[in-house]
């Protein structure tokens, strides 16, 4: 991303370090599919020990730090694309 005079500080602190849209976009995947893996799955699958081993997060405050995060990506992606910041 290439920052410029106008680029505001929320989407230069998204992508500062991300050189290109292919690289925005892994992060915002990966931001998605880590948000869908924070759900309390465990309290809807009471009966099931494997679900138990594989999420091991019983509440919804990884969900509720996930969710804007992932907003703010891809706002933050929205606003470089609309103002042609990749390089």
């Amino acid at each position: 991303m290439k920052k410029t005079d106008t680029t505001p500080l929320w989407v230069f602190l998204a992508f500062s370090s991300i050189e290109t849209r292919k690289g925005a976009l892994i992060l915002i995947w990966s931001s998605l599919i880590f948000s869908i893996y924070c759900i309390p799955w465990v309290n809807y699958f009471n009966g099931y020990a494997w679900v138990a081993k594989l999420f091991l997060i019983e509440d919804w405050s990884w969900v509720a730090m996930m969710l804007p995060v992932v907003i703010w990506y891809w706002l933050s992606l929205k606003w470089i694309d609309k103002n042609s910041g990749w390089e």
